[in-house]
């Protein structure tokens, strides 16, 4: 399944300025290990060393964030738009 990735813009080094990229995969894991591939050293970036989704990093696809859906084994169908987005902290 083919995917575009929403980049933020603290991780565009990683994609050479691009906003949007494709990945494919059908699933979210599947999708950044790809995107991983193409875009080398992003998944650390949103993935902790154990391989989970880092704490203050907001992953959607379409519209549904993946901590409330299935994680990392959300589906990712074909034409699916994939979000990464950084928490924001402050007061």
């Amino acid at each position: 399944m083919s995917v575009t990735v929403r980049i933020p813009t603290i991780l565009r080094t990683y994609t050479g300025g691009l906003a949007e990229v494709p990945a494919d995969g059908g699933t979210l894991a599947e999708v950044l290990a790809d995107l991983d591939r193409n875009h080398q050293g992003i998944a650390a970036r949103v993935l902790d060393d154990e391989g989970r989704l880092r704490r203050f990093v907001n992953v959607y696809v379409n519209d549904d964030d993946v901590r409330f859906t299935e994680g990392l084994l959300t589906p990712t169908p074909d034409g699916a738009g994939v979000s990464i987005i950084p928490a924001v902290a402050g007061g």
